[in-house]
Parts: C-alpha cells; sequence; structure tokens
C-alpha cells in the first residue's frame, strides 16, 4: 500500500495538504491518533485500498513517540510510506492564526478550566509544537509554506505525489533572501555575487525564465563557472544522499529578489539533471 502521512505545525496547510492527497484519489484521514495508525492499513487492505493517506499533529502527542517504529514496521511489510512535514515560519503562522481567529490546538492542552490567565501564549504554543513534533521532522520530507497560497501548496503536494515512486526526487527552487531562506532546503547556494539583471532597465521586467535574461546570463563568464561548481557538487554527492534513502532532496538557489538569476541557475540545474534523474522545479518568489 502507497500511504503518505502528512503532519507538521498548526497552521502550516495540513487540510490543503490533506484536500490535494484526496484529489490524488487518496483515502484520507484527519486527525488519526497514532497508535490506531496499523489498524486503519489492515483495515484498508482488508477493503482491498491501496493509496492511503493519514493527517497527524500535536492532538495526539502522547503517542507520537511510537511513531518512528510503526513506520518502520510497515515498510517491514512492504508498505510504500512516506512522511510530509508541513512548517512555516513563526511568524506567517501567528498571521494566519490572527487572521482566522482560531486558536491554537495547545492553548487548552490540560487546562480543563481554561483560565485565560493560565493559557500560554500563541508564540509559546508554537514553539512547544515545534519541539514536541521535532523527532516527527527528523524522518519526513519538509515543506516551508511560509508565504504560500493554497493553490501554490496544493500544486506543490500534487507534483510531489505524481514522482512519489521514484527513489528520489531532486527538487530545485529558486527563491530571494530578502523573504527568508526556505526552511525545507537540504543545500543552499548564494548567488548574489553574479552579475544582476535587475540593474539594467531592459531587463528588469522579465524574469530569468526569458530569452533576454537568459542570454544576458549566458555571457557572463562567472555565471557559467558557479554553475558548473554547483552542477559538480550535486553530481559527486547525489550517490550518497540516496544510499541514505532519501525521498527528496531539494537544492535552494537564492539571489536578492528570487527573480532572475536564482531562477536562471535553477532552470539550468533541472535541465541537466532532468535527463538523469527525477526532478521537480519550484521558483517560490514567481507569481
Amino acid at each position: 500500500m502507497r500511504i503518505i502521512l502528512i503532519t507538521g505545525i498548526s497552521g502550516s496547510g495540513k487540510s490543503v495538504g490533506l484536500n490535494a492527497l484526496e484529489d490524488a484519489g487518496y483515502f484520507c484521514v484527519d486527525n488519526l491518533p497514532p497508535k490506531l495508525l496499523r489498524q486503519l492499513v489492515a483495515t484498508r487492505l482488508e477493503e482491498g485500498a491501496d493509496m492511503l493517506a493519514v493527517a497527524m499533529d500535536a492532538r495526539s502527542s502522547d503517542s507520537l513517540a511510537g511513531l518512528p517504529a510503526d513506520i518502520q514496521q510497515l515498510k517491514s511489510e512492504g508498505h510504500d510510506v512516506k512522511v510530509l512535514f508541513l512548517t512555516a515560519k513563526t511568524e506567517s503562522l501567528i498571521a494566519r492564526f490572527s487572521e482566522t481567529r482560531r486558536s491554537h490546538p495547545l492553548s487548552h492542552r490540560n487546562r480543563p478550566d481554561k483560565n485565560i490567565a493560565d493559557q500560554p501564549t500563541l508564540t509559546e504554543c508554537i514553539l512547544r509544537e515545534r519541539e514536541m513534533l521535532s523527532p516527527i521532522e527528523g524522518i519526513g520530507h519538509v515543506i516551508d509554506t511560509s508565504g504560500l497560497s493554497a493553490n501554490k501548496l496544493r500544486a506543490w503536494i500534487k507534483d510531489m505525489v505524481a514522482t512519489e515512486r521514484a527513489p528520489l526526487t531532486l527538487l530545485f527552487e529558486s527563491f530571494a533572501f530578502k523573504f527568508g531562506v526556505p526552511l525545507d532546503a537540504d543545500l543552499v547556494f548564494d548567488v548574489r555575487v553574479l552579475p544582476n539583471p535587475y540593474y539594467d532597465l531592459s531587463l528588469r521586467p522579465f524574469t530569468g525564465r526569458d530569452a533576454p535574461v537568459i542570454a544576458f546570463l549566458d555571457t557572463q563568464a562567472h555565471v557559467a563557472e558557479l554553475l558548473t561548481d554547483i552542477r559538480l557538487f550535486i553530481e559527486k554527492w547525489l550517490p550518497a544522499f540516496k544510499n541514505d534513502n532519501r525521498s527528496y532532496l531539494t537544492v535552494a538557489i537564492g539571489c536578492t529578489g528570487g527573480q532572475h538569476r536564482s531562477v536562471y541557475m535553477v532552470e539550468r540545474l533541472a535541465q541537466h539533471f532532468g535527463s538523469s534523474e527525477r526532478v521537480l522545479l519550484r521558483h517560490r518568489e514567481l507569481a
């Protein structure tokens, strides 16, 4: 059975992710206590199902400790199990809770009297939840949803589902340093040292996917040199990541605004590795 466990920090988009998996044909269960996972898998197998997606979060923290062992047991039984961990920067999570006016799931935990004066702050709840879920984050593929729209997150998850049978997927992501380094990056390369098309007014409206910017960067010797260095580094270490049984390797390329140089480099790297590896593209700052 193909099993995707979707978990992560409250407010990071687990409901959106679960809906995307349901659209992709998965039988979905939300907020399942981890100790019931193996029982659910057995039940679905008896019903002839072969695709299952389950959302778990800190509301079931008392039984989360045993989840890694359950995952290993399911894998030993021949199931294809992947963990998708959604997270976001604390300021993004605070803004989302403020917009929806929802309380954090941990805000009333073990406080039956619900005395407002004794309740932890939202920031305290988020920090506590990160601590509780850190063992699970280490065994999953992380997606940083800070600044992502619901539509973009759905698209990213559907792209991932389409490549889930590959032994390892190379995920190239462009980003802007001024908006922060993606939390889900495994490797980060800084290309801000390269000539910036932004300062050419004729190139500024374009992106690294457009012919004028591509033609400009193609003529820059340092661009070709840095691109080669990054490519050789990935080629050298990719076998080691495969041997580590990774499902995804996220390579993030950053420039100042995430429009020109980083986009160009990601497109070039994806083009090179696409002939031999399973590749996905993300341009975080592009519409």
